[in-house]
């Protein structure tokens, strides 16, 4: 445990401080300027919340303008090192509090941004080339301790890696879903930049093919590669046109450079220090700092539960029954990205304690925008079940009952299956955190296929 408490150049921790900080100041803001939080927080009354986390909801409207200038405000002291660590963990709050507060516009990216902003608040990134440490000298520092480096390396790995294992599926491999999804740029293309050229080479077989079996080797090889010194500077050269393709053609905000920001964590500290800070120089470590006992003893802790944690999320969805590409349950926080295209549709009706049976229409308590996940997912029609029962509360009829009917699903484009069991009162039915909803139906056999005509729906 030694080699965690070397001393080491921290270049690499000072310049990616500056990265994230204007990554994450062009998030927040940008979020605003796009209409993003104006859509998702703003002309809303009702948000899917990360069950737990309706209490939230009381922050809907123009308070999320302040909350994301604020953050953005907080990514510019990040970037400049001013009151650091203040500025660090309030973003890791206030990013955590808006990431938990809606679901239906789910990034994969907006969790990647908590976990490393969680980092970012407890390693030392502002000792050096920061306006904290050039007004106390006695924290001014040109070292840190291995361990600050390489948690990033460390969560980066799983990024990649389950990135990588959750593709191993026909819908993946056999290049079902990136079909219906690069058909979908190719149509923004033509429709927005009159790119017709562009639009037909991304939506051509071998194109599609090529990036279906490269995001598969990518995501398998990029660490390891990167680890290498001898190839390095491919892999980072290889990483900048995976990631660059994919921000043209797939619109996933920061994410691309957010990884490339990370990858900073992989050179030679001679190399950044270097490239970005020349004037820094090299010096002697000073290894008389020993670290104590009891300090070492709660980042060894740290270090151990972190890394459980992050192996514990991807793996999740192996100890629940059903698929997860069927059942969602597992899904998010496990770096599943890009993975398919879902479809559905669904009848909501509430049963009043007269017997009387009556139809919910979804467009009267929600966005245009949430209304495609009500369909596709268990944990969204459950909570919409709870807001109508509260609904109909508020409105004096207390034991109303909400059955979902009709519900079928589709996975890239294939047939309609159906989805859920539709003789369970969901209104008032527990929510089960760790374990399988019963009331969603066994997936049929190779759903995810496009022509699977023959196949039944196990219920």
């Amino acid at each position: 445990m030694n080699y965690l408490f070397d001393k080491v150049d921290n270049s690499k921790l000072v310049i990616f401080r500056v990265f994230f900080g204007l990554l994450v100041t062009i998030e927040c803001w940008g979020a605003i300027a796009t209409g993003w939080v104006k859509e998702t927080l703003v002309d809303t009354t009702y948000t899917f919340t990360f069950i737990g986390f309706e209490w939230t909801q009381f922050l809907l409207g123009d308070t999320m303008y302040a909350i994301y200038a604020i953050m953005g405000a907080l990514g510019v002291l990040i970037m400049l090192g001013a009151f650091y660590k203040a500025a660090a963990w309030s973003f890791f709050l206030l990013w955590g509090l808006t990431y938990f507060m809606q679901k239906s516009h789910y990034n994969n990216h907006y969790y990647l941004l908590w976990v490393v902003a969680l980092l970012m608040a407890i390693v030392p990134a502002h000792r050096y080339m920061s306006i904290d440490s050039n007004f106390n000298a006695r924290l001014r520092s040109m070292i840190t301790e291995r361990w600050t480096i390489n948690i990033f390396k460390i969560q980066i790995f799983f990024v990649y890696f389950f990135a990588a294992v959750a593709k191993l599926y026909p819908g993946w491999y056999e290049h079902r879903f990136l079909q219906i999804r690069m058909a979908s740029s190719a149509q923004w293309f033509r429709d927005k930049m009159n790119l017709d050229w562009f639009a037909d080479f991304i939506t051509q077989p071998s194109i599609i093919q090529f990036l279906t079996w490269g995001g598969i080797f990518f995501d398998f090889l990029i660490v390891p590669l990167l680890l290498f010194k001898p190839t390095r500077k491919i892999a980072f050269l290889a990483a900048a046109i995976f990631h660059i393709f994919n921000s043209i053609t797939l619109q996933i905000g920061i994410f691309p450079y957010f990884a490339l920001a990370l990858c900073i964590f992989f050179f030679d500290n001679d190399e950044v220090r270097n490239w970005f800070l020349p004037w820094k120089g090299r010096f002697a470590l000073n290894d008389s700092e020993l670290v104590k006992p009891v300090r070492r003893a709660w980042i060894q802790g740290f270090i151990l539960i972190f890394i459980a944690i992050q192996l514990y999320l991807p793996l999740r969805h192996w100890l629940i029954p059903g698929d997860v590409l069927w059942t969602e349950e597992g899904h998010r926080k496990a770096w599943r990205m890009m993975l398919r295209s879902k479809t559905g549709m669904a009848n909501f009706v509430v049963v009043t304690p007269d017997g009387e049976s009556r139809y919910i229409q979804p467009g009267d308590y929600l966005r245009p925008h949430q209304i495609p996940g009500l369909y596709t997912k268990p944990d969204h029609m459950w909570q919409f079940a709870q807001k109508i029962k509260q609904d109909f509360s508020q409105k004096g009829q207390q034991e109303v009952q909400v059955y979902v009917k009709n519900s079928m699903v589709s996975i890239n484009g294939g047939p309609m299956h159906p989805f859920i069991n539709d003789s369970v009162d969901l209104a008032n039915t527990k929510w089960r955190y760790f374990g399988q909803q019963s009331w969603i139906l066994s997936e049929p056999e190779n759903y995810y296929y496009k022509d699977q005509s023959t196949s039944q729906p196990n219920r």
